[in-house]
Order: structure tokens, then sequence, then C-alpha cells
């Protein structure tokens, strides 16, 4: 008897950590059911696009990808943030373009894309659930993994349409959550990166209600969240980095944690602006004239805590006197790792309604003055780190680091953030390998980045 092989699904995910979470879940989806998948389009049964469509850059990217796949195969399912959107003629925008491909949907639609995946190829008959790993199916290496908490976002803020593609806040049930926690660190993941569009929102959807892990109940909120992830991590000694945190005072909370060193002390917190003007043309929650002083009492808190931020320059409306207050806060606040985009007129955004848009070549000059601010900040914070030795998780270790390596500490989030350039180390005897920690005594600084010695 000769068996048919299992059909092949091509698959290409864009955009942020929040859609590759959602890419994760098709693709054990897919491995539960027997589906083979692969990263070509060529020779695939069929192709799953998953989409950004949040900047006009991002809606390019992922129409051309979704051009390239039609091309190469011909059967293409789109799914992600671009799916939701309409276009100029109030209908499907991928559709409009793309009017051959087989189905849309919209983003972590999982049973959607399912539903399409069976009407194009078959379902292979013996689900082959033993190949799956209990952790699912990562696009990350596999020491470090990203945990979406929650979906959507109840805020309006006037130059993101994220609302009107993934919703408003929807908390997942903080057992599945630990649950899925403990699963990946048992699986070998040594940091955890803690995802959502507001993670210090977490639970106000469902009222901070009790859940339960382990038989023990748990409030689904930030604090008891951090609090439990902060215990499954220990006895593997990993980390839990917590990205997407407002700025509210019940932040303060965690900060204990912080010090303790049950959560690195490290927030990725979405300022985008700092003079109070901006901040309400934007529609910015909470007391923005107050990050200086939040800022100040975390560091009281916790000094070793690093702050890392993304802001706009340009924004509609925006005068010189504004910015050069952006400046300043950005020479006082200290932010140590700092992003900055020129402000681009996103499709379906409120902010196209502000009057004073300013001219392109202003916002990209802008920009280019906060990054050199901010770039100045950077570096003479990485300046005081030289002389001292750090714990660096290894990404990179060719021939068991004999020649050196790459890594990351604390302050660095993967892809984001800097790097620690590993050099040779001084022992022969001692060897680096992807996934754990070594300690490094720092000797250098390379731009954005850390050079040290492991130790």
């Amino acid at each position: 008897m000769t068996s048919v092989p299992a059909p092949t699904v091509g698959f290409v995910s864009l955009g942020c950590p929040k859609a590759l979470t959602d890419s994760e879940l098709i693709l054990t989806q897919l491995s539960a059911e027997g589906y083979r998948t692969s990263k070509s389009f060529a020779g695939a049964d069929l192709v799953i696009v998953n989409t950004c469509g949040f900047i006009d850059d991002a809606v390019k990217e992922s129409l051309d990808t979704i051009g390239e796949a039609l091309a190469e195969n011909g059967r293409v399912i789109v799914t992600g943030c671009l799916g939701a959107k309409t276009g100029d003629d109030g209908g499907n925008l991928v559709r409009q373009v793309h009017p051959k491909v087989l189905a849309v949907t919209g983003p972590h639609a999982t049973q959607e894309v399912m539903d399409a995946v069976h009407a194009a190829v078959p379902k292979p008959h013996d689900p082959f659930v033993d190949l799956v790993p209990a952790v699912g199916i990562k696009l990350t290496p596999r020491h470090y993994a990203y945990l979406k908490i929650s979906e959507g976002c109840n805020h309006r803020c006037t130059f993101c349409i994220i609302p009107s593609m993934r919703g408003d806040l929807v908390s997942r049930p903080i057992g599945d959550v630990l649950g899925e926690a403990k699963r990946l660190f048992e699986g070998g993941v040594r940091e955890l990166l803690v995802i959502s569009q507001d993670t210090s929102a977490y639970g106000v959807d469902v009222k901070y209600r009790t859940g339960f892990f382990d038989g023990q109940p748990v409030k689904t909120r930030m604090l008891e969240l951090c609090q439990r992830l902060g215990e499954l991590a220990a006895p593997y000694g990993a980390w839990v980095r917590l990205h997407y945190v407002y700025p509210y005072p019940h932040v303060d909370e965690v900060l204990p944690l912080m010090a303790a060193g049950q959560v690195l002390p490290y927030l990725d917190v979405p300022f985008q602006h700092a003079h109070p003007d901006v901040l309400k043309r934007m529609k910015r929650p909470a007391s923005g004239e107050r990050n200086l002083e939040r800022l100040a009492r975390w560091r009281e808190a916790c000094p070793e805590i690093v702050v890392r931020s993304t802001f706009i320059a340009g924004f509609p409306g925006e005068t010189e006197s504004e910015f050069e207050h952006l400046l300043d806060f950005m020479r006082e606040a200290q932010i140590d790792r700092a992003g900055c985009f020129a402000y681009s007129p996103v499709q379906g955004a409120a902010a196209n309604d502000i009057p004073g848009l300013l001219p392109q070549a202003l916002r990209d000059e802008r920009r280019a003055r906060f990054m050199a601010v901010a770039e100045e900040v950077s570096a003479a914070k990485l300046a005081r780190r030289v002389g001292a030795t750090m714990q660096v998780l290894i990404d990179h270790a060719p021939a068991l680091g004999r020649k050196g390596g790459r890594g990351r500490s604390y302050a660095d989030a993967p892809e984001i953030d800097g790097v620690v350039h590993l050099l040779p180390p001084e022992k022969a005897s001692k060897t680096l390998k992807v996934g754990e920690f070594t300690k490094a005594r720092i000797v250098a600084t390379q731009g954005h980045d850390l050079v040290g010695v492991p130790v």
C-alpha cells in the first residue's frame, strides 16, 4: 500500500511579535492535523501569508508578499491585520488588490484560517499529534519565546488603527497564560517576553476576576501575573521581560519584583511624545506630563531598571517649541533605548483629520535630530557598563564559542535593542552554548552594543 504524502503549506509571517504568536498557533494546528509546512512558495499545495497593516511600509510589504506568493504558487490564504483593512471602495483591501486569493481573514483567526485550509486542501486522514511538541510550533529560537497575554486595545490613539483591526482588549484566562508559560520553561525557554497591545491593562476587561492555576486562585491582573511568572521562571534561572507597558500608577507595584530579581528590571514603555498638547492630540492614555516623576520613582525603587521606548516626531501640528520640549525630555528622562518614527499618515487613522500636517522633509529632519539626542544618552549609559560583570544569554556561539559569540544582557530585548559581542574566553576550557547563560566582563562599547569577555 502506497502512502500519500502529506499536503505541504507554505507559510510566511510578517509584522510584530503579536502576529508571530498568531502564526505559531496556526503552524501548531497545521502540524497537529498532519500538514507539512514550508517557508517556500513553489511546490507547496497552498500558501498562508500572515500580514501586517499598521503603517504604509508594512502594508506595501504585505501586499508585495501576497503578490509573490500568487505568482509563484497561485493558491494563497491571507490572514492578519491587513486582512481586516478596507480599501478605497469600502471593500476588503486585500481582495481589491489581489482578487485571486482563496480566502482572507483578520488577526487571531486560527479556526477561520484552518477552515480555509480544509476547503482548499483536504485534511490528511491521520493527524500526527505525537509529532507536535508540547510547546507547539515556535518561530523563535528554542531559548526564547513570546507570551501573548491579551488581544486588542481599549485606547483610541489618533495615529493608530490597531483597535479597528484587532478589536477591544480581550485578556486571556490567567490559567491558560500561566500554563503556556510553564510548558515553555519546561521545553527549554530561558527568556519569556510578555507581549500584548497594553500589558498593564491585563484583566481590565474581566474586572480582574479570579482564575485558577495548578488548583490555586490567582487574579487576572498584571501584578499577580508577574509574581507567578517569576515563580515559574525561578527553577530554570530564566528571564521574564515585560513589553508594551503603559505608565499607569499601578505599574509601580511591579518594581519590587524587579528589584528582587523575579522579573527583569526592564520596561518597554511606549511614551510616543512628552509635550502635553501633542499627547492630547494623540489621545494618549495616562498623564504624560508626570512621566518624569514616574521614571524617577521607578529608578529609586530599582536602580538597575532599563527603560526602552518609542516616539513619534513630526506629529500633525507639532511646533518647533513642542519638539524641543521632547528633546529636553529625552535628555532629562535618560531613556536607555529609544526608537523614533517620523510621523506617517495611516489610512483610517483619526490623526489624518488633525490640521497642520508637516512636510515630509521636516518630519524626517526632526526624527534625525531626535535620534542624535537619543544616541548621545544611550552611548553615555553604555559607557558606564564598562568594567562591570553582566549575565549574558547566548544567542550565537559557533564552535562552542572558542572564537567568541554573541548574546544579550537583561538590558537587551531580541531584535530591537543592542547585543553583547563576546570575545574568545580567557580560559581555554570555557565554552559557550546557545540558550545558556554566561558571565561576561564588559571591556568596551561598540555603537549601541557592548563588548565583553566571558569569565
